[in-house]
Formats: structure tokens, C-alpha cells, sequence
């Protein structure tokens, strides 16, 4: 009777309740919440057979996402109906789009509604997908009604159910984790590259900011479920959700201990005073949230309230002229946005990775970018520095040649010292550097021996380029005695040498007529731009594996440089590359680093021209 009882009631759900999505061959993927309908118990206390037993009702729903913050003390049923007309049986994997929930249930009809069980505290042992997944089949002319049961202890409860067919799905998940994997290396070869630095200048900042980036990497392994699925235990996932306060504002703590070191926020007292208060404060609020669950709605807002001063403090630094501050802002702006994002999916107010699925990750890349930037710089500062004391060597002969002979000796002996010592650490960078990247480099070219997309290793070789670019640059500058001009054909060699390789076009011709030598700063753009337009040349120029590409370089009696770059391919539309990446950069460059113009040419082959005069520089 009990039996006839459940099944008459799950007949009787079915056929009353369903708001039905009709599965075909040609969906490979579907948006379930915008069919489905919800119910929202507050009591905590209602049963898949009360739900089955009960007129509950159910409100109608028209969102792909629904975010619920931190820790809401309510359950979220969900109810969806599929329907199949066709004469197949369909195999469908339901995934719950979000990896740090805690609890899941899901009822099939097929088991006779028994909860399958999903979640940070609950994680099926033999799951390998980032998200919590669930498989569906329907039979050939079947309509079933579908429950899930969703609530999260401690962290966000954002809830978007995807349905996928099999190879759809997996397809993706093997991407994403793809994806992943390339950012986690990447994070964690910059972190060490950090710590290095750290051993050779004993200098503090490097330190706290290998510490950030560390933070960065647990919290995001967790964030993004790559931890839960491979690194952790049940038990450690649970300790992980009890000190989520903890690993949340780690990064936040440090990065403002690594502001405070790198931009002498000592000079500022009043701000440093208010920064020295966030940073007591931070882990006395984190230590509050990690003692009791009655402010877990609250416990982002001393970490967001941290990085929205330390935004301020570096724009501050900025208009004082403080040289730390230009270089570190575009990188700590990107910082700022990839938490400040953070914060915002995780409280469900917003959920950047549905408009754009790596911009977390991708910003964090770009503030590494911004740091290799920021050392380059340096090595000019010290340039810049030896040229000085060699000014103030000379002013000190001249001024004191007879009266103080003795002490300008012992002066200019010193400032040899100084000299020799600068050039020798200009020469130490340019080598640390040069090996550091080789070292990137080579770690892209093992990842990308691996991978079977083209596309994804057609962007791998690009990068891999881009970096050698200025690899060979600190390359020449550590091998050669002066460091003011540097040699340009031999450097242009390397580059175009390095291009050849990765394309191995051997009936591809290169011609060079190099009839000026540029400068260390000039020699780093014109690498960039040469690099960007050869490899375009490479990809695009000759649909048939042939052709020439000549490259020219000199310069006026008025003092005007002269890049020449064509080549006799198939050429070009431009309104058809004006979104790319490589020319976006090339023209960036010409005009607002060289501060030159820049002339293409795409009929009958491509034909670059980029003119700069050296008073502008």
C-alpha cells in the first residue's frame, strides 16, 4: 500500500507540477533555473515526501542565476520537469555551477526519489569535475519531475544548474581545467621567481609579495574548486570551510603589508597611521568570524574595506610624484578588480564568470606582466643612476684639480668603486632576468608539447615569443661592455631566429638591412613591434608556405629613426583585424612609447612604416 502510495504521488507530481523542457538530439546544452520553479523553507524542515505529499508552493523563476549570499538560513528547493518526445533514450549530466556550496541533495524519479548527495560536506569520492555533477537518462515518450535541495553552511549559496549531453560537458570541464592548471603554473613559477629575488636583495617587499601570491593560489584553488577535486580530503575541505575567513583575507593582509614596504607609506603619516589600523584590524575580525558563525554576512567587508584604501593610498603615491606608485598601480588596479570581483560572485551580487569566465585569472596575469615591467625599470634607474655619478665625477675633477687634488683622488676612487659596482649588478639583473625567463620560456614550451588544441597552442607559441623578445634583449645587454646602445642586428637576428623556429616555414625568406643602432629603451619596443608583425607575417602573409619579408632600419641626419617591415604575402583587410591583440599592441608602442607615427600599407602584401625622432624620447 505504502508502495502504491509513493508511486501514485510521484504520478501525480509529475503530471501537476511540470513546467517541462523538451530534450531533443540537437541540444547539447541547456539553462535549467529559467524552467524550473522554487521554493524557499525557512523552517529547514521539510522532507522530499512532505514536497511530494503537499500542495508546496512553488514560485516561478526567470533568472539563469540565483545568488543568496554567505550562509543563508534557509533551504532553496528546486523543481524542473524534462520531457522526451523522440523515439532515443537520453543521457544527460545536470551540473551545479558552483563548486563551494555545501550541501546538495538531488531526487530522480528513476531511485525513487532517494537523495543523491553532493557538496563541500558531502563530495562524491569518485567525482573529477570541478562542479558537483548529476546523470540523468530519460527513455524514449518520458516526462519526469526533478528536485534538488540546496543550502550552504559558512559559504556563498549561488545556485545555476547547466544540462549538457556527455561530450559537451566533458569537452568543457577538460578546457576549463586546462585553463586552470596554465594559471595555477604560471602563479606559482612567478611566486618562486619572487622568492629568489628575495634571497638575492633581502629586500622585505618581494617577500610579502610571494606571500600574496601564495594566498592568492590556496584561496583560488578552493575558490575555483581545482583543491576540492584533487587536493583535499573530506576533513581538510571541512577545516577549509571553518577558516574560510582566514584564507579569504591572508592575501588582503600581506598585500597590504607589501604596499606598506614598497611605496615608504611612512612618508605619508596620516595614511600610514589609518593603514596601520586596517592591518591590526583585519586579523582581529577575522579571528571574531572565526570564532562564531553570527557574522558570516559581514566577514568580507574589513578585507574589501582594506583593498578600497590601499586603491586609495596608491593613487595618492601617485600624484606625489612617489616613483613606486606609476609602475604598481595598473597592477594593483587589476589586483583590486580580480578581488573586488571575488567578493562580489561569492556574495552573489554579481558573477563576473558569467560574462567573462577567466577575467580573475586574467587580471592577475596582467598585474604579473605589469611587476616584469616594473624590474625593467629598475635596471634603468640604475642606469640612469651610473650616468649621474659619472657627471658628478668629472664636475668633481674639474672643480677641485688644485687645491684638493688628494681628496678628489680619493673621491674619484670611490665613485669608480660605485660605478663598477652598479655596472656589475646591471649586469647581474640583466643575467637573473634573461635566466628567468628562459626558464618561463622553456615551461611553455613542455606545456605546449602536451596540448593537442592548435588554437590554444598557437596562443602558447605567441606568448613564448613575446617573452623571448625580451629574453634575447637581456641577453646582449649582459654580454656586451656598454650598456647605452645595443646591437641591433645581432639582436633582430635572435629574435627572427627564434620566430623561424617556431613556425619551421623554410621557404619563407628574410631579408635585413640594418643601418642604425638603437638605444636600450628603443631596443626593447622595436623588439616588441618586430616580434608582433614577423609572427603575424608568419601566421597570415602566405596562405602557401612562401614568400619574402624584408625588414629595414636606419636613420636621418635629422635624427630620425625609420622601421621598415613588409612583405610580399596576400595582405589584408584592416577592418577585420582591428580587434587584434598583436597590431593593438604595435600601435600602442609606435605611438605612445617611441612617440612616432605609424603608417600599414595592406595592398599587394603588407607594409609597415614607423618613424620616430630621438629628441622625443
Amino acid at each position: 500500500m505504502g508502495t502504491f502510495r509513493f508511486i501514485f504521488l510521484s504520478i501525480f507530481a509529475l503530471y501537476t507540477y511540470a513546467n517541462s523542457v523538451e530534450i531533443r538530439d540537437d541540444i547539447k546544452f541547456l539553462e535549467i533555473l529559467p524552467n524550473a520553479k522554487i521554493h524557499i523553507d525557512k523552517s529547514r524542515k521539510l522532507t522530499i515526501e512532505e514536497i511530494l505529499r503537499n500542495d508546496i508552493e512553488f514560485q516561478n523563476n526567470d533568472k539563469n542565476l540565483l545568488g543568496y549570499g554567505f550562509s543563508p538560513d534557509f533551504d532553496v528547493w528546486i523543481r524542473f520537469s524534462l520531457t522526451n518526445k523522440t523515439d532515443k533514450t537520453f543521457n544527460k549530466i545536470l551540473e551545479y555551477n558552483n563548486p563551494i556550496s555545501t550541501h546538495l541533495s538531488f531526487y530522480d524519479p528513476d531511485r525513487a526519489y532517494l537523495a543523491q548527495k553532493d557538496g563541500l560536506f558531502s563530495i562524491n569520492k569518485n567525482r573529477s569535475t570541478i562542479n558537483p555533477i548529476f546523470e540523468i537518462q530519460l527513455a524514449p515518450n518520458q516526462t519526469k519531475t526533478y528536485y534538488l535541495k540546496a543550502s550552504s553552511y559558512i559559504t556563498t549559496l549561488i545556485i545555476q544548474l547547466h544540462l549538457w549531453d556527455y561530450q559537451s560537458f566533458y569537452e568543457k570541464e577538460i578546457k576549463h581545467q586546462i585553463a586552470l592548471a596554465l594559471f595555477f603554473g604560471a602563479m606559482l613559477i612567478l611566486g618562486f621567481y619572487n622568492l629568489f629575488i628575495y634571497f638575492f636583495t633581502k629586500d622585505v617587499s618581494y617577500l610579502f609579495y610571494f606571500l600574496y601570491l601564495l594566498g592568492v593560489i590556496i584561496h583560488h584553488t578552493i575558490y575555483r574548486g581545482i583543491g576540492i577535486t584533487y587536493l583535499l580530503d573530506q576533513g581538510w575541505i571541512i577545516k577549509s570551510i571553518v577558516y574560510a575567513s582566514v584564507i579569504s583575507s591572508f592575501p588582503i593582509f600581506v598585500l597590504a603589508l607589501f604596499t606598506k614596504s614598497f611605496l615608504r607609506t611612512k612618508q605619508y603619516p596620516y595614511l600610514n597611521k589609518i593603514l596601520n589600523f586596517f592591518i591590526v584590524f583585519l586579523p582581529i575580525s577575522v579571528f571574531v568570524f572565526v570564532l562564531t558563525d553570527e557574522y558570516n554576512k559581514y566577514r568580507n567587508i574589513p578585507g574589501v574595506s582594506l583593498l578600497a584604501f590601499l586603491l586609495f593610498i596608491t593613487i595618492y603615491a601617485t600624484f606625489k610624484r612617489n616613483r613606486q606608485a606609476y609602475f604598481i598601480l595598473a597592477g594593483w588596479c587589476a589586483i583590486f578588480l580580480a578581488i573586488f570581483f571575488m567578493q562580489l560572485s561569492s556574495t552573489g551580487v554579481f558573477d563576473i564568470y558569467q560574462h567573462f569566465p577567466y577575467f580573475i585569472e586574467s587580471a592577475l596575469v596582467f598585474e604579473a606582466m605589469i611587476f616584469s615591467i616594473a624590474l625593467a625599470d629598475r635596471i634603468k634607474q640604475l642606469q640612469a643612476d651610473k650616468e649621474l655619478a659619472n657627471k658628478k665625477l668629472i664636475q668633481q675633477q674639474e672643480n677641485e684639480k688644485i687645491k684638493l687634488s688628494t681628496l678628489v683622488e680619493e673621491r674619484t676612487d670611490s665613485l669608480k668603486i660605485a660605478l663598477k659596482e652598479k655596472e656589475l649588478l646591471l649586469k647581474e639583473l640583466n643575467h637573473r632576468v634573461k635566466n628567468n625567463m628562459q626558464m618561463i620560456v622553456s615551461l611553455i614550451r613542455l606545456q605546449k608539447d602536451d596540448i593537442k588544441d592548435l588554437n590554444l597552442k598557437e596562443v602558447l607559441t605567441t606568448t613564448q615569443n613575446r617573452i623571448s623578445t625580451m629574453k634575447h634583449l637581456h641577453e646582449l645587454l649582459y654580454k656586451q661592455n656598454q650598456l647605452s646602445f645595443l646591437d641591433t642586428p645581432a639582436y633582430f637576428e635572435l629574435l627572427l631566429e627564434e620566430i623561424k623556429q617556431s613556425y619551421q616555414d623554410e621557404n619563407i625568406s628574410i631579408q635585413m638591412n640594418i643601418q642604425a643602432q638603437l638605444q636600450i629603451e628603443q631596443a626593447i619596443y622595436c623588439g616588441i613591434i618586430l616580434n608582433e608583425l614577423i609572427t603575424n607575417a608568419f601566421k597570415y602573409a602566405f596562405p602557401h608556405k612562401k614568400g619574402t619579408i624584408t625588414i629595414e632600419l636606419f636613420i636621418s641626419e635629422e635624427g630620425v629613426y625609420t622601421l621598415l617591415v613588409s612583405d610580399d604575402g596576400i595582405g589584408y583587410t584592416p577592418t577585420k583585424t582591428k580587434n587584434s591583440l598583436g597590431l593593438t599592441l604595435v600601435n600602442a608602442l609606435a605611438k605612445s612609447q617611441l612617440k612616432g607615427n605609424l603608417v600599414v600599407d595592406s595592398q599587394d602584401g603588407v607594409h609597415v612604416r614607423i618613424q620616430w625622432s630621438k629628441k622625443n624620447l
